[in-house]
């Protein structure tokens, strides 16, 4: 684990003339080392998604900031979600968590939508089957665990990305996009995520058709001091 960090970058949009968007993203620490990022889609978009995905957010980072292992803050807001809107509502979920406690990164995914794990620069999608929370009883969540290593490049996003461009008959072609840039270049985890959000807003001729989330994760060997950072930009109208 010496002389390495992981860098996490996130670039988001609402959908078109929506003022809220229907995906909430949160960071917390977990407290045996690490942060965990947590991702949820309320589906459609506007305040009543915006309420659901917020539901999920903070049951699931609340769970995980008390020791919960990701996979059972996953199945607990699924569970919770389903009592609450009596199995009618869905919501896809993501959790990245660098886990310094196993020296990983545990990816726990309930979410439909692909997620992309890049490694000597190989880009690779987990596109295993997996079911949305809050339509029954008990879902479990599909978990990958890599290790923590310089160069390993993650993905993950909510669908709105994946539809780009489909009301045109276009494709968002995810995988070329992102092994493109890491063929020409070095790029940052900001840079992957900005590209794939402006490819994204481009295909849907600048009107987003959903809420479009991105997160990147990369590990790089470390250049500069022990101290953490967080950079946030959010643009007011």
């Amino acid at each position: 684990m010496t002389g390495m960090e992981v860098q996490i970058a996130v670039a988001k949009i609402n959908k078109y003339a929506v003022s809220e968007s229907g995906d909430s993203l949160e960071v917390v620490e977990r407290p045996n080392g690490g942060i965990s990022v947590v991702l949820a889609d309320g589906q459609t978009s506007g305040r009543g998604a915006k309420a659901v995905s917020l539901m999920v957010v903070r049951k699931v980072i609340g769970l995980l900031a008390e020791g919960v292992r990701d996979g059972a803050a996953a199945r607990a807001a699924s569970d919770a979600l389903f009592t609450e809107k009596q199995g009618k509502v869905s919501c896809p979920l993501n959790i990245a968590s660098i886990d310094l406690l196993t020296n990983t990164i545990v990816l726990t995914r309930n979410n439909p939508a692909p997620m992309a794990i890049c490694r000597d620069g190989t880009v690779d999608f987990i596109t295993s089957e997996s079911i949305t929370l809050g339509t029954a009883r008990d879902t479990r969540p599909i978990v990958n665990e890599i290790n923590i290593e310089p160069g390993v490049v993650i993905v993950l996003y909510t669908d709105g990305l994946v539809h780009a461009g489909s009301r045109r008959g276009l494709r968002m072609e995810v995988d070329t996009i992102i092994q493109s840039m890491l063929e020409e270049q070095d790029p940052s985890p900001q840079e992957i995520a900005d590209e794939l959000l402006a490819h994204a807003v481009s295909l849907d001729e600048g009107r987003p058709a959903d809420d479009i989330s991105v997160v990147a994760i990369k590990v790089t060997k470390s250049t500069g001091d022990h101290a953490r950072r967080m950079f946030v930009r959010l643009p007011i109208e």
